[in-house]
């Protein structure tokens, strides 16, 4: 009987530890509700837009006109220096003459390469103004519009001196941008950058201009750069630069790099009313035609005005004559005053 009570007693005692067990849990459990109460969310009311001050509109009436422009082309790579990973001294032992660059081993190859840019549809029966580096001496240019449809394009025609060309695909009803005017542009106006940037898909960038004007910096052999901080990174090249309405304003053709592939944050496009009188040139006739004076100008400098007595504003000065050329003839000569034409509206 003693023994039964020993054994009986500590199954007793378990029960009413176990019992205590489990309800230090429960309040363990309900502190623990207590002190995290359920998290409460503050919502944003569903008939606001997701943004006050957005450029979305403007991008949904841009995109469509903006089209990506893949092109190839073949060129000769010659294996002079080892472009077959053989030393020339060595290739005679391989049937080349190393006084020849090494016999057969010399002869040119072709190698083809691929190029990637964008493109802008100025005109709904197919017109595309690009970059002419873009498509130049591509053997083959193929347009993917932004609903993933693919065209074959030919060149219609380019200048390399602007870096402007125009293709055409053979598609009606596309839907062409709005030409703004770019002589209206002014240093701080807001201004994005469309394109598809390392062939990551259609991108769009915002920025200011950050000049206008923009010249002799060696890109092109004609520069009239409208300068902005919007974003522009290879594959950007041939892309629309537009105002804060959608309206084309300028092709974006170049970065400034300081030896690194991608922006820092000064980019370079074409103002529109350059495009627009290459693309009508060419439409019209195939090739693009300039004046040609034979002289090149300077800006007058305070102390060049002082110098000739005369005002700074709105006046260039002769800087280097060929007699042989229009210019001299008609009567522009070296250290001579003319006035700079004003650019009326609609030129």
């Amino acid at each position: 009987m003693t023994m039964k009570r020993i054994l009986g007693r500590p199954k007793r005692a378990a029960a009413a530890v176990l019992l205590a067990l489990g309800l230090g849990g429960l309040a363990v459990a309900a502190a623990d509700h207590l002190i995290n109460p359920p998290a409460t969310f503050k919502f944003a009311s569903g008939d606001e837009p997701a943004s006050r001050n957005s450029f979305a509109p403007v991008v949904k009436k841009v995109l469509p006109s903006v089209v990506t422009i893949t092109s190839s082309r073949v060129v000769k790579a010659s294996a002079e220096g080892g472009d077959d990973g053989m030393p020339p001294m060595f290739r005679q032992f391989f049937g080349g003459d190393p006084d020849n660059g090494g016999g057969q081993s010399r002869m040119p190859r072709q190698q083809k390469e691929e190029g990637l840019g964008s493109g802008v549809i100025v005109s709904p029966n197919g017109y595309i103004l690009t970059n002419n580096h873009v498509v130049d001496h591509a053997t083959t240019v193929t347009v993917i519009m932004p609903d993933k449809r693919e065209f074959k394009a030919r060149v219609v025609g380019a200048d390399p001196k602007t870096d402007i060309a125009v293709i055409k695909v053979d598609a009606d009803s596309l839907e062409p941008i709005v030409i703004g005017d770019s002589d209206k542009v002014q240093v701080g106006d807001y201004v994005l950058a469309v394109g598809n940037p390392f062939g990551v898909g259609k991108t769009v960038t915002m920025g200011i201009v950050s000049a206008t004007g923009r010249a002799n910096l060696g890109i092109e052999d004609y520069e009239d750069f409208i300068q902005t901080d919007a974003s522009i990174n290879p594959g950007n090249s041939g892309g629309a630069l537009v105002n804060d309405r959608g309206e084309l304003i300028g092709i974006n053709t170049a970065i400034l790099a300081n030896g690194s592939e991608g922006n820092q944050g000064i980019g370079f496009a074409v103002p529109v009313r350059v495009a627009r009188d290459v693309m009508d040139q060419i439409i019209a006739t195939g090739k693009v035609t300039r004046a040609y004076l034979g002289v090149m100008a300077q800006e007058v400098t305070p102390s060049i005005a002082k110098a000739f007595h005369e005002q700074e504003s709105a006046r260039r000065a002769g800087w280097r004559c060929d007699p042989r050329q229009p210019g001299p003839e008609g009567g522009l000569g070296k250290g001579r005053y003319h006035p700079r034409h004003q650019r009326q509206a609609g030129e």
